[in-house]
C-alpha cells in the first residue's frame, strides 16, 4: 500500500514512522510520502488560504494551490514526483515479534465482500467535521487499496470545488472521526492509517488480531489480562486459567455482550447475536430491573 499525505506541517506525520506502521515500512508493505502544499503556492508568501467569499471569520484554503497539488500527487509529476519518503525511525526487522516467538503462523485477514472489479484510482480521504462518521467497517474497505491520499485542511477547511474537482481523478471519500473539530486534519490522518495499515494483509502477523477487535463483530471488546495471576490483591478471573477454552470463549463473548450493553448499548440493534447471546442480555436486564 502507499500512502501520500499533502499537508502544511509535514513533521506533523513523524509518527507514521513508529511501531507496526514503521515495520510495515521496512518490510516494504507500506510507502508514505509527505508533500508540503507550500510548494504549489505561487505568490511570494507561499500563501494557501484566502478570506472566504460572503464573508464570515477564519480563511478557506486555495483552489489554486490545492488543485495543482492533487493533479501532481495523482500523476506523480512535479513537486509530487520526488516526495519526502518516511522511513521507519528504527530497525525492527533483526528482532523477532510476539507471534513469531509464540510459533504463530501469520496470516492475512480474509477479504470478505471485497468488489470484483477494482476502480483503479486513487483513493482520497478528506478529513472533515461534516465528513460521514468513520468506522471500523472503513478501515476494512479502506485497507484494500492499493494508493491513498490524504488532504490534510487546516483553517475553515478547503474550498469544495477542490473536492468536487478531484472526483475526476479520485475516489473521494469525506470522513469525520468524531463529533468535534480539530486545528487541522493530521491528526484525523493519523487515527485512520493506523486503523487502515494495521489490516493490510501480512502487517499483523496473526489474523486473531484484528478479528477479536473492538467492532469487528458489532461489540466492544471485553477485558484483558495478563501475569501474574494476583495484582493488588485483585484475582484474574479463574476462568482465564481454567484451561477450559469453549469456557473461555463463552466468557470473553458475555464480557463483551456486558461491555457493550454498558456503554455503546445502541451497538447491539446492529450485532448479529446467537440464541445465548440473547439469554445473558436478558439476564442483565433482569438483574437490572431486580435492584
Amino acid at each position: 500500500m502507499r500512502l501520500d499525505v499533502v499537508t502544511i506541517f509535514p513533521e506533523y506525520l513523524d509518527p507514521l514512522r513508529h511501531a507496526l506502521l514503521g515495520k510495515a515500512i521496512e518490510q516494504d508493505l507500506l510507502q508514505v510520502g509527505v508533500h508540503d502544499l507550500r510548494q504549489w503556492a505561487t505568490d511570494r508568501h507561499k500563501s494557501v488560504d484566502d478570506s472566504p467569499f460572503g464573508g464570515g471569520p477564519g480563511m478557506v484554503m486555495k483552489p489554486t494551490v490545492w488543485g495543482p497539488a492533487l493533479d501532481d500527487v495523482s500523476a506523480g509529476t512535479g513537486p509530487a514526483a520526488t516526495p519526502a519518503r518516511l522511513e521507519s525511525s528504527l530497525p525492527h526487522l533483526n528482532r523477532a515479534r510476539h507471534d513469531e516467538l509464540e510459533g504463530i503462523e501469520a496470516r492475512p485477514y480474509a477479504a470478505d465482500g471485497a468488489p470484483d472489479d477494482k476502480d483503479g484510482r486513487p483513493l482520497l480521504i478528506v478529513p472533515t467535521p461534516a465528513g460521514e462518521p468513520f468506522t471500523q467497517a472503513h478501515a476494512r474497505e479502506f485497507s484494500r487499496e492499493e494508493h491513498i491520499v490524504f488532504a490534510c485542511g487546516r483553517y475553515e477547511g478547503i474550498d469544495q470545488r477542490v473536492i468536487d474537482d478531484a472526483q475526476r481523478r479520485y475516489q473521494v471519500r469525506e470522513v469525520s472521526i468524531g463529533d468535534y473539530v480539530l486545528i487541522g486534519g493530521e491528526v484525523a490522518v493519523l487515527v485512520i492509517a493506523e486503523a487502515v495499515v494495521r489490516l493490510v494483509p501480512g502487517v499483523l502477523g496473526n489474523q486473531r488480531s484484528h478479528e477479536e477487535d473492538s467492532f469487528s463483530d458489532g461489540l466492544l471488546e471485553g477485558p484483558s489480562y495478563t501475569k501474574p495471576r494476583v495484582w493488588r490483591e485483585l484475582p484474574v478471573p479463574e476462568v482465564l486459567a481454567s484451561g477450559d477454552h469453549a469456557k473461555v470463549d463463552r466468557w470473553r463473548r458475555e464480557e463483551s455482550l456486558r461491555r457493550t450493553r454498558a456503554r455503546r448499548p445502541e451497538l447491539l440493534e446492529q450485532a448479529e447475536l446467537s440464541d445465548a447471546d440473547r439469554a445473558f442480555l436478558e439476564g442483565l436486564d433482569a438483574e437490572g430491573e431486580a435492584r
